[in-house]
């Protein structure tokens, strides 16, 4: 019992086992301002003149500003392990790279701001992880792209989505659809020239849509729009209303912008951009009636064509409309025409078949059709029988023609009538083609001194191969010009134009002379001299044949000549040689015999400069 008190006295010198704590908190980075007493922890450095994210920053910290520095990128380590972070400020630095999974472990972060950086675009991988964002600004930056996935963590909880102030042409229009809780989407002063049609009608939640300072010439209705009974003014709209700003764009006001003119608007400046005849008036002024559409005209079409098989057809259409037509070609079967392995179609209007088969042919239909009603022309296509092989030296040619090809001829009286009939309408009195040749031809345009002022003469013409119009300026005294440089073989339109200056505008101004219709000639091929590959040929095989015919002849004379002698030399080949040498003689005859004499039976053998005598034969 006397132990029991001592332990109790003892008990107070014992050291107490310490409680839990946390870990030692960060210090807090120069020339910011921490707030680490109580929660939620904050780290704010505005304008501190930072170049990097600190690296000291508290990893615990809910709010983390460092905005209007100079911080030129953000790196996958600067942010990690960051978990309880609820908002983060980048803005007005002077980003222009996030690395991907830089905000990896900001599984919490609410409000995101990097407006006022310069970034250019925005990967799959850079908002990865942000799955509880719901303001994202992203505006005045340098954004040119944005990746069809770059929201997808956030898709479901994003609310504020900023966009606006960039050079976006294009957008993810499949994925902003899917950013169902949307409540406000900013993509006004942007470069977007079209918005695809249902493009927001799944974003229930919109309450506005700015979409102010665009290239869009028209908006296509929009169920989310249809089932709002107002688009109400900004101020004092009810909750349930869409407030949709689309001011400064060049709206051209047809009859594709009728539902929204239907729509009640009292102050919102919007004005029309074209037709010329709404050009610059007030949009909410302008009366139904006048959101006119005009349906397709077909203005061009090819001739009838006839190609041998195996070789490509090009056939074209061009029409004209308001809104401008879409065109479409249907084969002789019925079947639409797109693109594939054996044609392509062009947006403007061309159908090339880069095969021709014999089934080809037949009568091909071009339809164009926009919001007035559709128009048809038919072409009408011809696949012969393949073309015989040509040998690649041929001299075929045609019939010399007197005088040179390009020289200018008058058109004879049945030559011009058979031209109008087949081209079209006849030529214009006050503008006539009088010469023409194979690839130029002689303009002439009388005096036009009803019109004062005149500064200039333009001639616009074009081939019918082509819708590319060519210009030429002329001076106000000329009244004919030459055209050259033109191709062989085709038709021309070709209309004159005054310039002048308009007295009662003070503009400049044009009036119309008149316009003609010409063919130019065919280029004949001339008749000439073979290639000159195949007179080197030629040559060459009779010149080597002359000399092998040659060789041959002397052999079969030596071989006959031997005959002749029972196969011995004649005698003239063994006058002045020796007889056949002795065994001792024999060795000298293997060298060189510069000269070889025999006398009185003895043999005396001259090599190398050197006499040597052989015994008696």
């Amino acid at each position: 019992m006397a132990i029991l008190p001592l332990l109790l006295c003892l008990l107070p010198l014992a050291p107490a086992s310490s409680p839990p704590q946390s870990a030692t908190p960060s210090p807090c980075p120069r020339r910011c301002r921490c707030q680490t007493q109580s929660l939620p922890l904050s780290v704010l450095c505005p304008g501190a003149g930072l170049l990097f994210v600190p690296p000291s920053l508290d990893r615990r910290a809910a709010e983390l500003r460092l905005a209007d520095n100079f911080i030129a990128s953000v790196r996958r380590r600067d942010l990690a392990n960051m978990t309880g972070l609820l908002h983060l400020s980048l803005s007005r630095n002077t980003i222009r790279h996030v690395a991907a999974g830089a905000f990896a472990d900001l599984r919490a972060l609410r409000a995101l701001h990097l407006d006022g950086n310069r970034l250019t675009s925005l990967g799959e991988g850079q908002l990865r992880g942000l799955v509880n964002l719901r303001h994202l600004i992203l505006s005045n930056n340098q954004l040119a792209a944005l990746a069809a996935g770059a929201l997808d963590d956030c898709a479901e909880t994003l609310e504020d989505l900023d966009l606006s102030y960039n050079n976006l042409e294009q957008l993810p229009w499949e994925a902003l659809g899917r950013l169902g809780n949307v409540n406000t989407l900013g993509l006004d002063h942007n470069l977007l020239a079209s918005v695809p049609a249902g493009a927001f009608s799944r974003l229930h939640k919109l309450a506005r849509l700015d979409m102010t300072s665009n290239r869009l010439t028209t908006i296509p209705p929009d169920p989310l729009f249809s089932r709002l009974p107002l688009l109400a003014r900004p101020r004092g709209s009810p909750a349930s209303a869409l407030v949709l700003a689309f001011g400064g764009n060049p709206l051209h006001c047809n009859c594709e912008l009728v539902w929204l003119r239907r729509l009640a608007r009292e102050d919102d400046l919007e004005a029309c951009a074209s037709p010329p005849a709404l050009g610059g008036r007030y949009f909410w002024a302008v009366g139904e009636e006048e959101f006119v559409c005009e349906p397709p005209v077909v203005t061009h079409r090819s001739p009838p064509l006839a190609v041998p098989a195996g070789r490509p057809a090009a056939l074209r259409c061009r029409a004209v409309g308001d809104p401008e037509p879409r065109v479409r070609w249907v084969s002789p079967q019925g079947r639409l025409l797109g693109n594939s392995s054996r044609a392509r179609a062009f947006p403007n209007g061309t159908l090339e078949l880069l095969v021709t088969e014999p089934g080809d042919g037949g009568i091909f239909t071009c339809i164009a059709a926009n919001a007035a009603g559709e128009a048809t022309a038919a072409v009408e296509l011809t696949v012969g029988p393949p073309p015989p092989p040509q040998l690649a030296n041929s001299t075929s040619c045609d019939p010399p023609r007197d005088g040179d090809p390009d020289a200018l001829t008058p058109p004879s009286a049945a030559s011009a009538s058979a031209k109008v009939a087949d081209t079209g309408p006849p030529t214009d009195r006050g503008v006539q083609v009088t010469e023409h040749g194979a690839t130029a031809a002689l303009v002439q345009w009388p005096d036009q001194r009803p019109i004062p002022g005149i500064r200039m003469y333009q001639i616009q013409y074009n081939s019918s191969a082509d819708d590319i119009l060519v210009y030429r300026m002329i001076p106000a005294e000329s009244r004919s010009f030459l055209l050259t440089d033109l191709a062989s073989g085709r038709t021309y339109d070709l209309c004159v134009l005054a310039v002048y200056e308009d007295s009662a505008t003070g503009l400049t101004a044009t009036r119309p002379v008149g316009c003609a219709r010409f063919s130019t000639e065919p280029a004949l091929r001339p008749c000439g001299a073979p290639h000159a590959p195949f007179l080197g040929g030629t040559m060459i095989i009779a010149l080597g044949g002359v000399i092998v015919a040659s060789v041959l002849v002397f052999i079969f004379v030596l071989l006959m000549r031997y005959k002749v002698h029972g196969g011995q030399p004649p005698d003239d080949l063994n006058r002045g040689l020796c007889p056949p040498p002795s065994r001792q003689c024999a060795l000298l005859y293997s060298y060189p015999v510069l000269q070889q004499d025999c006398r009185d039976g003895k043999k005396s053998c001259k090599t190398l400069g050197s006499d040597i005598h052989s015994s008696t034969l």
